[in-house]
């Protein structure tokens, strides 16, 4: 079989329409999925020596979360410096990425595996993955079709890039700077409506030099839009500084913040730079500011109005130049009525407030953040894979997340780590009884037909019903399989079959 030059012009078509980026990747790459049959097929864009999806089809939902260090994953390394289609023999003992990763096949290893590095003029931009269970798969397929394809994909990311490097108010960094300075642990992973209101406002409020207060609960990820913020600004060639004002006792705050010299009080042994001056020019980050003492909200204040300030022992008044972006857990607007705050301090800080929503506000996020900190511990742990079983994925959607994200990121850890007990060859699927969550059972058991209706076709549907039947089953028999068995009227044998199809066992 091979490429018509009718698809090919369709496929072009298809890259070229009015759509918004991120949809006219995803059909992209559908209609790559379908032109080439495989079984699961990938764009990933190149930065930071790691490899992030952009579009998949075939895949799981959290492989869209996941980061892929090239270092760490062979196959994509050699994709990343090959300059042309690469190959993969089916006996390749490379482990592939996306083992265990393509649904209703956890126990099937990918057995052909093509890479097509996409690339403008000879930088690497992205790479466009294309995997098959059947060994053959793409063999009917030349070179030069596929190279004509990666032409296609690599002018359509490319034309994208360009576009948001332009879109990125007040951002002198070229396109290879921005991927060479932002790391992966700073990076704000989701795709929902919430999470797209954030990153605009914070695209808009980044460029000035307008005081922030980020707010939000615990876990949420305040330091990540402030590091965003920062990155964003004209100031970031400058330092961001921390500190965080809770764990800040009121006999060193002001040293901290402000510095003191030499003999200024008992232990002072020599001079100290404070946080203001360390960020002079820069970005100072107050988290907590909600924990400061009123002693020190009025030396804030000071500096803020004024500009200048004074280490603890010493007369002489020093000149800042610091942006503030302060974050906050509580409501300050009541610490104000309450008089544990001052209003003209709260004033001058939210200038432009942000809320960072919460977790369980953020729908689909959640598998996303998942499969991303799933990816951490695969190479934490130097495991082969980490999958996420269908039933986990619906437990976890299912959950309220009271400690958000961080919660979110310790119960995988916990999981991987139990989890391991029953691997086999360093290859992990989580299971919902390899997590210890608070009520996720009966949280994830309650999901409204309504929502799922118009997503799913009736298998899988079929197949949501059963999983969680069988787990509320499951946990009122006290996780006894046999009780199970017996409290659904089937034997214990169709069970355990019918449970593993469900990836339950």
């Amino acid at each position: 079989m091979t490429i018509s030059v009718e698809d090919l012009a369709a496929l072009a078509v298809e890259i070229q329409n009015g759509l918004s980026r991120s949809d006219r990747f995803n059909r992209m790459i559908g209609s790559i999925h379908h032109l080439l049959q495989c079984d699961a097929t990938a764009l990933l864009r190149y930065e930071a020596q790691h490899f992030r999806p952009l579009a998949t089809a075939g895949l799981a939902p959290d492989v869209m979360g996941r980061r892929f260090k090239i270092e760490a994953h062979p196959r994509l390394e050699a994709i990343a410096r090959a300059g042309d289609v690469v190959r993969f023999p089916a006996d390749s003992n490379l482990p592939d990425p996306y083992d265990g990763l393509i649904p209703d096949r956890h126990d099937l290893h990918v057995h052909a595996c093509v890479g097509l590095p996409l690339f403008s003029g000879q930088s690497l931009i992205g790479a466009l993955t294309l995997d098959g269970m059947n060994a053959s798969q793409f063999d009917d397929y030349s070179d030069e079709e596929l190279r004509v394809v990666a032409g296609l994909v690599g002018s359509s990311l490319n034309n994208a890039l360009l576009l948001e490097q332009l879109e990125q108010p007040g951002n002198a960094f070229t396109l290879s700077d921005r991927r060479q300075s932002e790391s992966d642990s700073s990076e704000m992973i989701g795709e929902s409506a919430p999470m797209q209101q954030l990153k605009k406002e914070i695209a808009v409020v980044a460029p000035t030099d307008l005081n922030v207060l980020i707010a939000g609960e615990t876990g949420v990820g305040k330091e990540l839009v402030a590091q965003a913020l920062h990155r964003q600004s004209a100031r970031a060639a400058s330092p961001l500084i921390y500190l965080n004002c809770a764990a800040l006792p009121e006999t060193v705050a002001e040293s901290e913040l402000f510095g003191h010299v030499k003999g200024a009080f008992t232990g002072a042994v020599h001079d100290r730079t404070g946080k203001f001056e360390m960020a002079d020019n820069g970005t100072l980050f107050l988290d907590e500011i909600g924990e400061l003492p009123l002693t020190l909200q009025a030396k804030l204040l000071r500096v803020l109005q004024y500009g200048d300030l004074q280490r603890v022992g010493e007369d002489r008044h020093l000149k800042v130049d610091v942006r503030i972006l302060a974050a906050t857990n509580r409501d300050l607007r009541q610490a104000v009525a309450d008089g544990s705050f001052r209003a003209d301090l709260y004033h001058r800080l939210s200038v432009f407030p942000l809320q960072v929503p919460a977790l369980r506000e953020r729908g689909e996020d959640i598998i996303l953040l998942a499969g991303y900190f799933c990816e951490k511990c695969r190479v934490k742990f130097g495991l082969q894979h980490i999958a996420l079983s269908a039933a986990a994925r619906s437990m976890l959607s299912g959950y309220g997340w009271p400690g958000n994200i961080r919660e979110l990121e310790h119960a995988i850890y916990r999981a991987t780590i139990v989890a391991q007990a029953d691997a086999r060859n360093g290859d992990i699927l989580l299971m919902p009884q390899h997590f210890s969550l608070d009520n996720a059972a009966e949280v994830a058991e309650v999901t409204p037909l309504a929502e799922t209706l118009t997503q799913q076709n009736l298998q899988d549907a079929t197949r949501d019903f059963q999983r969680q039947y069988i787990l509320r089953a499951l946990q009122a028999s006290n996780n006894n399989w046999a009780a199970c068995a017996r409290l659904l009227e089937m034997d214990a044998g169709n069970l355990h079959r019918l449970a593993r199809r469900l990836e339950l066992k």
